[in-house]
Formats: C-alpha cells, sequence, structure tokens
C-alpha cells in the first residue's frame, strides 16, 4: 500500500512540486487467543510496524517460524478486531485463536520480540534455544542450484515487486523454486515482516517443497531472517545486502548456504558452496 505526499524535488538544483508516491508504515497489533483450563485467554504479544497488505500471512508466518504452530491444522482462525482508524482507515488489530493452549509457553516469544526489536541478539543463548526448537535437520546437499542463476536474482525480485517501483521504500523477501522461478513474494517496510509473510503464506498453503525451494531478500541478512529461513527447514538463503557476524554463525552452525551482496556480475558465498553448481 502506499500514499501520495506533496513533495519538493530537486534535480540539477531546481526545484519543483512533484507527488511522491510514498509506502504505508503502520502499527500492527497482534494477539493470540487460546483456551486454557476451559478459560479463553487473550494475549498480545507484539506490536510491529509493518506495511498494511497480507496482515494474516503476517502474524501465522510469525508464529510458525518461532515454534507456537507446526500445524496449519493448529489455527482454529485469524480475524481483524476494532474500528477502522487513522487517514488510511484501517484495522491495526489482528487475533489469531489457536485450537489448544495447554501447552502454550509466550514467554520464549515476547522474550524474542524485546531482544529482536533492535536487531540484535545475544548469540549462543539464542542458537540454543533455536536448535532446541528446530526439530528437522536441514538438509546438508540440497536445494542444488547453478552459480549463474544467482545473479539472476535480484532482476527477478524487482521485477516481481510492486510497491518497491513505485516508491523505493520497501523490502521484499521470495520464496523460489531450484530453477528460478517466483513462487511467493511479498513486501513490507520491515524486512523481517516481509519474510514472516512468505512464511506464512506458504505454511497456510501448504506450497513448501524445501528439498527444490530457496529464499531471496532484497536487503542485509540478519540473524533473524536467517533463524526464520532455518524453522522453514530451507537450506539456502541469499540477498543483495550485507549478512551479519550473527547471521554467519548461525548459518554455519545449521550447515545452511548464505550468500550476499548478490549483484549481476558477483556474490559472496559466506558458507554451505556445496549446494551451488558450477
Amino acid at each position: 500500500m502506499n500514499s501520495k505526499y506533496q513533495t519538493i524535488k530537486y534535480k540539477k538544483n531546481k526545484p519543483a512540486n512533484i507527488e511522491d508516491l510514498v509506502s504505508i508504515e503502520e502499527p500492527l497489533e497482534m494477539v493470540v487467543r487460546y483456551k486454557k483450563e476451559n478459560e479463553w485467554i487473550d494475549n498480545s504479544i507484539s506490536i510491529t510496524m509493518r506495511t498494511p497488505k497480507n496482515d494474516e500471512d503476517l502474524i501465522v508466518g510469525l508464529l510458525f517460524c518461532e515454534g507456537i504452530v507446526q500445524k496449519n491444522s493448529e489455527i482454529e482462525k485469524v480475524e481483524f478486531l476494532g474500528d477502522k482508524v487513522g487517514k488510511f482507515d484501517l484495522q491495526n488489530k489482528i487475533r489469531v485463536t489457536l485450537n489448544s493452549g495447554e501447552n502454550l509457553d509466550l514467554k520464549h516469544l515476547r522474550r524474542n520480540f524485546l531482544t529482536n526489536s533492535s536487531c540484535g541478539v545475544c548469540g549462543k543463548t539464542s542458537m540454543d534455544s533455536l536448535e532446541i526448537i528446530c526439530k528437522t535437520k536441514i538438509n546438508k546437499d540440497v536445494p542444488k542450484i547453478k552459480n549463474s542463476l544467482i545473479t539472476e536474482i535480484p532482476d527477478l525480485l524487482r521485477q516481481s515487486q510492486s510497491e518497491f517501483s513505485k516508491t523505493g521504500g520497501i523490502h521484499a523477501s521470495a520464496l523460489f523454486n531450484k530453477e528460478g522461478k517466483p513462487l511467493v513474494i511479498k513486501e513490507d517496510v520491515g524486512r523481517h515482516n516481509a519474510l514472516d509473510k512468505v512464511i506464512g503464506h506458504s505454511f497456510k498453503n501448504s506450497l513448501f517443497d524445501t528439498k527444490n525451494q530457496f529464499i531471496a531478500c532484497s536487503g542485509r541478512l540478519s540473524f533473524e531472517l536467517v533463524q526464520k529461513t532455518l524453522m522453514a527447514n530451507i537450506g539456502l538463503l541469499m540477498g543483495v545486502g550485507a549478512p551479519t557476524s550473527l547471521a554467519i554463525d548461525l548459518a554455519k552452525r545449521f550447515d545452511m548456504t548464505l550468500i550476499g551482496f548478490v549483484k549481476s556480475d558477483s556474490f559472496n558465498i559466506y558458507c554451505g558452496e556445496n549446494r551451488i553448481l558450477k
């Protein structure tokens, strides 16, 4: 979603009044509802800034990536709450109702929101926690992709970004098959939100065939993006930006292929080069 804003654009030192398309950023409160000891409990887990689109995918993807749900059947329904508000007339509260909450522990989820709010996580403890959550080990040999395909990904990603071409102010994540066909692409002002939307949509619609798929992102590769990709059991993640040290450490620990600085003529493989065909 985007909106028009009046802007003064300078070009060659000459000002001009123009209308600029700007990506919308709005808060979204996410609530989990579950039954415990015959009592319904509503638990607000986070308020995140997001682009108002595919909000259902966003919250489902988040819960899946955090290990709260493992099967789509665990979700009874997803619904928006409250009145439409603000200049864009939006509902900014969403609730997931789970079928059962007897063994549900949201302390881990809320703790992650606090530690992840500045895109920084305290290393070893988080990796150890992830190792417990990740019940399925990444297959070290798949997917196999051609090195010539990697340099095509930025253009393929950009061609599928409807909002980026209009505003230039939004991130994208996409699920590709090993031949380079984009299967799901989502956009958001938040890098993590964009990936949650991809994973949530794929999870809800049973689109994962992880032996033959990889994920590509438009920006920097952080710990959280590697973490979410691992939770989807996908062994290859690439991005046009730089990886962080913790992202590389985590990818190595779980035998993931991590590729950064992907351009039309170059890329860096930080680990897992065995999945890349020459």
